[in-house]
């Protein structure tokens, strides 16, 4: 089962800036998909909507910041 079926992709607004590309899919109602939008066609990975909360939440206070 493809749980990203019928995923509508939109580029990261911050992705815009940095010339980095990644595209998210957050209209299915379990799960958020990221992808690189300079390969679409490569595979794409599926989070649960809890998961990508907290690693939002952990990208904004700087928690991975290498």
């Amino acid at each position: 089962m493809d749980v990203l079926k019928g995923a509508v992709w939109q580029k990261a607004k911050r992705s815009r800036e940095q010339g980095q590309c990644v595209e998210l899919a957050q209209n299915l109602p379990h799960v958020s998909g990221v992808r690189d939008s300079k390969a679409p066609e490569q595979a794409a990975l599926a989070f649960s909507k809890e998961r990508f909360a907290e690693f939002l939440v952990a990208v904004k206070a700087g928690e991975l910041d290498g």
